[in-house]
């Protein structure tokens, strides 16, 4: 009878090993999708912001410190970074974007230039898929980070070196601010 019983708990702590090990590693999986997705829409705002800049530039030349600190976010190989140093160089972007755009209300001719157009229209769609894509991951990065530092899973991801996730995150104090730009 002690045998029975050891073999139920042996079969029960091996498949609870198995369902752990393998929700863990569909997480993951997940996760590293969800960022994929939002990689891609972080670098095709990564490689427009030269050519909004560029726009800004010609008619905005006050503006130098703010086009140079976004200037100076993009001088970085994009494809060298590091996941973490993706998504803290999207978040200070992020930031950094309204005041560009608030850039075209002090300047009519700016706003009647079709590039501008073009470009913002571009950047205000990225942004929206940024969101969206934004929402997701942060969701799959829950999830994960959860499983990952809850029992039993815990356990099992110690064994294994599953690592918690950064959530993609902006400040939110600069994010509730009102663009502020001064013209002088």
């Amino acid at each position: 009878m002690t045998g029975i019983i050891i073999a139920a708990i042996l079969i029960f702590l091996i498949v609870m090993f198995i369902l752990c090990y393998n929700k863990l590693t569909k997480e993951r999986i997940t996760v590293d999708e969800a960022f994929s997705t939002m990689d891609v829409y972080l670098k095709k705002r990564f490689d427009l912001i030269p050519n909004l800049v560029e726009t800004v530039k010609g008619y905005a030349k006050h503006e130098a410190e703010t086009l140079s600190s976004i200037i100076g976010k993009r001088s970085h190989d994009y494809a060298g970074m590091t996941q973490e140093e993706k998504i803290s160089t999207g978040a200070s972007i992020s930031q950094m974007m309204p005041k560009i755009l608030a850039l075209a209300e002090a300047y009519p001719d700016l706003k009647a230039n079709a590039n501008f157009q073009n470009l913002s229209m571009q950047l205000e769609r990225m942004e929206e898929d940024i969101a969206n894509s934004r929402k997701y991951y942060n969701g799959a990065v829950k999830r994960y980070n959860t499983s990952v530092q809850t029992i039993p899973c815990n356990i099992i991801a110690g064994i294994f070196h599953f690592e918690t996730k950064p959530m993609y995150e902006i400040d939110s104090t600069e994010q509730r601010e009102n663009v502020k730009v001064n013209f002088e």
